[in-house]
């Protein structure tokens, strides 16, 4: 399948950079009908997945529709097979080089060697994603932040809830993303990419997402592109967040940028990242 979304269109469209991206679209790579409208919607990142959205007999036509829409015009990350599994290889050797592939998500990851090993089997340029997902992967998670290609860690939270028998709440799931939020910073990686939320109930999504920032991680899965606005407006910057970091800002410059208290350098950062992120994102301050 070719792409019928221009080159210009998805760039129009899709500009915000991969290491502030709030939400991150995962598109079954069977679903071919479902490229074109994910390229326009309003996810900041698509993944077209060929690991567990299809099927081992289907893996080889997976692979080929993601080639050819990528080839055509497209532009995505792709969730690749873990290292382990029979497709491992073929989906690194298949995607090398293709036109408009910006990364790469390995799952299952759960050493460092495996990031490295993938990294260097595309061409040494692309950046992967290690989507940890196993109790293994999040003890490693020190080790894969700091791999030779690693760009953001995800937590895969389903698989490491089936891995562990741990409960889906965020008092159990608190530990795990601490892990990664933590690891992240260690690897001075850009903050994480939660798991999904399940479902259509926006408001529980809502919810699970201010979760996601409260334990400081900086991007969401998602299964469906209705999720994606509620993603985006909740990991962005309040407009009464923006209009604080502004005031705060005004006042820093006219008093000649002079840290006054211990407060204030702590202050300095937050407000510094608020105006970058409300710049990166389109928030205006509230009034």
């Amino acid at each position: 399948m070719t792409s019928t979304i221009s080159t210009e269109t998805v760039r129009s469209e899709r500009n915000i950079p991969a290491e502030i991206a709030r939400s991150w679209l995962l598109v079954n790579a069977m679903k071919t009908e479902l490229f074109d409208q994910s390229a326009v919607s309003r996810a900041d990142s698509i993944i077209l997945d060929i690991e567990d959205a299809v099927d081992p007999s289907q893996k080889d036509q997976a692979r080929g529709h993601v080639i050819d829409w990528l080839t055509g015009g497209g532009k995505a990350w792709v969730r690749i097979n873990d290292a382990t599994s029979p497709f491992w290889a073929d989906d690194l050797a298949g995607l090398r080089g293709t036109p408009g592939l910006l990364g790469v998500m390995l799952a299952k990851t759960e050493s460092a060697d495996q990031v490295t090993e993938s990294f260097h089997r595309m061409d040494g340029k692309t950046p992967v994603i290690p989507l940890v997902e196993s109790a293994i992967g999040i003890e490693e998670a020190n080790n894969i932040a700091k791999a030779q290609g690693a760009f953001r860690l995800a937590f895969g939270s389903g698989d490491f809830r089936r891995d562990t028998g741990m409960a889906a709440t965020a008092e159990a799931m608190a530990y795990p993303r601490a892990k990664l939020v933590v690891a992240s910073r260690v690897g001075n990686l850009p903050g994480p990419i939660d798991g999904p939320t399940v479902g259509t109930n926006h408001p529980i999504l809502r919810e699970q997402t201010g979760i996601t920032v409260m334990m400081g991680m900086t991007g969401k899965l998602c299964l469906a592109i209705d999720q994606t606005p509620v993603i985006n407006e909740v990991i962005s910057p309040t407009p009464s967040d923006v209009a604080w970091a502004t005031d705060f800002m005004n006042d820093f410059e006219a008093n000649g940028r002079v840290i006054r208290d211990g407060s204030d350098l702590p202050r300095l950062g937050r407000a510094e990242k608020i105006m970058k992120l409300a710049v990166a994102f389109g928030v205006q301050p509230a009034l």
